[in-house]
């Protein structure tokens, strides 16, 4: 492999719908052994501009805030494929009509209390189940997300061989921003763009530069980039910025499998940084 400082690092928060007022969010910088370097931050507001920066040529990893994959019980359930880009070719096949709607019928004739089958890195990482499609519909991101993905050509470690110069993992900043703030920092809504949240986008930021998170290196980069983490209300840029040192951890591993577990499930995936319990 290239030496680390020729490689670049991204986070990408991102969204299955982008358009101007919530575009994909990527946030882009350097990974040393001590810090994190931001050098950007760029907002995507449709499909177009996002499958072309896929593409760019590496050598750079990413941390993707979507789920890879499904959770293989509901895969099995369903009578879907059981091998990870053919499985991603038949939800995008589907269509979000069709996708949505096998879902919904899925989770109504389960048990009650039970309705969402989740995945083995869902509970560690306290994520959502990908079958959910709504707050927030990470069922649509898998579908949005997943197939650019496959169609890019990426290297996905444990689903999908593709370009060793181009790596994606699946990333996700609500793990990391648990570890360092308590209660939320963020809301999409105006009206719920609190004092009390900024004040916690502000603390998790000096945690952060300081290395005091669960990352073991530091966040750098310029005060303008630093102070534009705060003043998003939403969090979307916070959040591309902590995908991108989940990848940035995940990198510092490379040598030993991104720090991932040995066993992954070829159909589910894993969240970067995320143990198994």
């Amino acid at each position: 492999m290239c030496k680390s400082a020729a490689w670049w690092i991204h986070g990408v928060d991102f969204t299955s719908r982008p358009r101007l007022r919530k575009p994909i969010t990527i946030a882009s910088g350097r990974a040393y052994r001590l810090e994190f370097r931001l050098a950007t931050l760029e907002e995507f507001a449709d499909w177009l501009q996002f499958e072309t920066w896929l593409r760019h040529p590496g050598p750079w990893m990413a941390g993707f805030d979507f789920p890879f994959g499904l959770p293989r019980e509901a895969v099995e359930d369903l009578g879907w494929p059981k091998q990870w880009p053919q499985l991603v070719d038949h939800s995008r096949r589907k269509g979000r009509d069709e996708f949505r709607a096998a879902l919904d019928r899925y989770r109504e004739n389960r048990q009650a209390g039970k309705r969402y089958a989740h995945r083995a890195t869902d509970h560690p990482a306290g994520s959502h189940s990908p079958l959910k499609l709504v707050n927030p519909p990470v069922g649509l991101m898998f579908l949005e997300g997943a197939p650019r993905l496959l169609d890019s050509g990426v290297t996905i470690p444990g689903l999908h061989a593709g370009d060793p110069l181009r790596v994606a993992l699946e990333a996700y900043p609500g793990y990391s921003a648990r570890r360092i703030v308590k209660g939320s920092y963020k809301n999409d809504a105006a009206a719920k763009q609190t004092t009390a949240r900024r004040q916690a986008r502000r603390r998790m930021v000096a945690c952060l530069a300081t290395g005091e998170s669960p990352f073991g290196f530091a966040l750098t980069g310029s005060t303008r980039l630093l102070n534009s983490l705060v003043s998003d209300a939403t969090g979307d840029r916070l959040d591309a910025v902590l995908c991108a040192m989940q990848a940035a951890w995940a990198w510092q591993r490379r040598d030993n499998n991104y720090g991932l577990p040995a066993d992954i499930d070829p159909l589910e995936g894993w969240i970067a940084m995320v143990p198994r319990l």
